[in-house]
């Protein structure tokens, strides 16, 4: 909860600051372009998900517990999990080739599809 708290008060801070700068430039800029040009600017671009990446690191946990529970715990319960677990990160990495996310990768997905 603490952790939480902090997060929750630096993120505060940070857009109170963000908007308070933004304040002042717009108290020193005359033309309204240069305004629009810079909010345009301070938006914050999402990047999009890699389900490749994501699917990697899912995988990893998966083979954790399961290694975690063969070598350490001794029961099937958590093994049986970290498979369930590794399953939905290969079916991550999976949707990741299927759905490319970069235009240069769906443009190389065209192309080969096209061959075909």
């Amino acid at each position: 909860v603490l952790i939480l708290l902090v997060i929750f008060i630096y993120d505060t801070k940070n857009k109170k600051n963000r908007y308070d700068t933004l304040i002042t430039i717009s108290k020193n800029v005359n033309n309204p372009d240069d305004i629009k040009e810079i909010l345009e600017s301070l938006v914050d671009r999402k990047s999009p998900t890699d389900y490749r990446r994501s699917g990697v690191i899912t995988i990893g946990v998966g083979v954790g517990l399961f290694l975690f529970d063969k070598f350490g715990l001794g029961t099937d319960v958590i093994s049986g999990v970290g498979l369930l677990i590794l399953a939905i990160g290969v079916g991550q990495i999976i949707a990741g080739y299927l759905y490319p996310i970069e235009s240069e990768e769906i443009n190389k997905a065209v192309e080969e599809f096209e061959k075909k």
